[in-house]
């Protein structure tokens, strides 16, 4: 975290519709469930791209 009043903060809609605030670096990143954090390989997942509806405005 930065100094005070450093961070650009952005609106994101949950599954449910609920917002949450997240860093605005993060706002286009999500981060997998349970389910989804492997890929078909093996690897393990660290972000999903997050679908450009779910930014709230």
């Amino acid at each position: 975290m930065g100094k005070t009043g450093s961070i650009v903060w952005v609106k994101v809609k949950g599954r449910k519709g609920n917002a949450k605030k997240v860093e605005n670096g993060l706002s286009a990143k999500a981060h997998p469930g349970p389910a989804q954090r492997f890929t078909s390989s093996g690897h393990k997942r660290r972000y999903l791209k997050r679908s450009p509806k779910a930014l709230a405005k």
